[in-house]
C-alpha cells in the first residue's frame, strides 16, 4: 500500500524582527505540523535577499542567494505567508522576495498558498488583500477559508515577550489553516495530473 503524500510547505515571514508576532505564528505552525498528517514545513529566511535590481542579473543568472531562494520556492508544493500589515499593504521585505521569485521563470506559478497575520486593529488583514491581488499575476491559488487574522494586543495575551504564540484557541485556528492548505494543495495536484493524462490521451487519439 502506497504511503500517503507529504506536502512540502515553504513558510515566509514578511517581518524581519526577531520577536515578531508574525514570525511567532510560523514557529507555532511548524510545531503544529508535527501533529498533522501529510505536511512538513520549512521556514525560509528572506532577510539575506538584496533589494530587487535587475543589474544583478548577469548572463541570465541570479545572485547565489537569490538563486538558492528561488530553488526553495520551486521545490515546494505550497506556501504559508505570515504577512504583517504596513500602511494598509504588505511589507517591503515580503514584496521584494515575491518579486525576485517572480522573475523569469516565475517559480510561484500554479501552487497553493495561505496567509496568516497578527497585529493591531484588523490584525494585519488588509495586507491579505494586496497579497491576494499580487497572487493573481503570479498564478498563486490562495485558500479562502479559514481566514486567520489575529489582534495581537487584545486580552487575553496572545504572544509572550519573545513573540511566541501562547493562545490555545489561536493555535487550534492555525491548525485549521494548515489542514485546509494541505487539502487544497492535494486537490490542485490531482487536478493537474488529470489534465496531463487527458492531454496525453488526446494526443494519442489524434496520432
Amino acid at each position: 500500500m502506497a504511503s500517503p503524500p507529504v506536502i512540502k510547505v515553504v513558510a515566509i515571514c514578511g517581518s524581519l524582527r526577531k520577536a515578531s508576532s508574525n514570525r511567532g505564528l510560523l514557529r507555532s505552525a511548524i510545531e503544529s505540523s508535527e501533529s498533522i498528517d501529510g505536511i512538513t514545513i520549512e521556514y525560509v529566511d528572506i532577510s539575506p535577499l538584496p533589494m530587487l535590481n535587475t543589474d544583478l542579473e548577469v548572463d541570465g543568472k541570479y545572485p547565489p542567494v537569490v538563486e538558492d531562494f528561488r530553488q526553495k520556492i520551486l521545490q515546494s508544493d505550497c506556501f504559508l505567508f505570515a504577512s504583517p500589515e504596513y500602511n494598509y499593504s504588505v511589507t517591503a521585505p515580503l514584496k521584494n522576495a515575491i518579486d525576485w521569485a517572480s522573475r523569469p521563470p516565475n517559480v510561484w506559478a500554479d501552487k497553493a498558498a495561505a496567509i496568516v497575520s497578527a497585529g493591531g486593529g484588523f490584525g494585519g488583514g488588509r495586507s491579505h488583500y494586496h497579497l491576494r491581488q499580487t497572487g493573481v499575476f503570479l498564478d498563486l491559488h490562495f485558500i479562502n477559508k479559514p481566514e486567520f487574522v489575529l489582534n495581537a494586543f487584545q486580552p487575553p495575551a496572545k504572544f509572550d515577550s519573545d513573540g511566541n504564540l501562547i493562545d490555545p484557541q489561536s493555535k487550534e485556528r492555525l491548525k485549521g489553516v494548515l489542514s485546509s492548505l494541505r487539502d487544497f494543495t492535494l486537490r490542485l495536484q490531482r487536478e493537474a495530473k488529470f489534465e496531463e493524462r487527458r492531454a496525453e490521451d488526446t494526443t494519442m487519439g489524434s496520432s
